[in-house]
């Protein structure tokens, strides 16, 4: 059973910056990419960003120039750096976990981003 563990978020102004942090344990050796999804009230869930392990990235639209993933394979860590937030990034943050890029198998508990005005 894998189990992802976030952390991060919090409050912050627009043009502020926060970074969140996701760990994987248990079977994660079926787990080739992690990242994070987010869900504003009244909408999808949207990819943000996600990165397979040989350091390769993929964004979603929205964020690209702003937000920025890596990852510490040794202890099957993931990092997005947000930076220039605004107010419509503010949303609940999953981190994720699966065997290819678009194909979440696996969720975290998710963490709140709020970006005021």
């Amino acid at each position: 059973q894998v189990r992802l563990v976030g952390s991060g978020g919090g409050f912050v102004q627009a043009g502020g910056s926060l970074r969140l942090s996701c760990s994987a344990s248990g079977t994660s050796s079926t787990i080739n990419v992690m990242g994070w999804y987010r869900q504003a009230p009244g909408k999808q869930r949207e990819l943000v960003a996600e990165i397979n392990f040989a350091g390769r990235t993929n964004y979603g639209e929205s964020v690209k120039g702003r937000f920025t993933i890596s990852r510490d394979g040794a202890i099957n860590a993931v990092y997005l750096q947000m930076n220039s937030l605004k107010p419509e990034d503010t949303a609940v943050y999953y981190c994720m976990g699966g065997t290819t890029y678009y194909t979440p198998n696996y969720w975290g508990q998710g963490t709140q981003v709020t970006v005021s005005s």
